[in-house]
């Protein structure tokens, strides 16, 4: 890696934790809503580990895959607050 890779990459780290605590606030009045996501718009990981990051669900309304949604607002839209895995 040269220089300027290593100042690309330094500015996207500082870039991505100030969103990241920007996102923390924002996710206060917020809760992880299990088996609601479409397929490839889930907010993070799956509960069993078959992948690892946002966006990569493969099917609508996997158990395992989560998104944030307004706090009591899961179970009305059909999803629940622990996983099924």
């Amino acid at each position: 890696m040269n220089k300027r890779h290593a100042l690309i990459a330094a500015a996207l780290v500082s870039v991505c934790a100030a969103g990241t605590a920007a996102a923390a606030d924002a996710k206060a009045d917020q809760e992880k809503c299990y088996g609601i996501a479409k397929a490839g718009q889930n907010d993070c990981a799956t509960t069993t580990g078959s992948h690892s990051c946002a966006g990569q669900s493969k099917m609508d309304k996997s158990a395992a895959d989560w998104k944030y949604v307004a706090k009591g607002t899961c179970e009305k839209a059909g999803g629940k607050l622990t996983s099924g895995k």
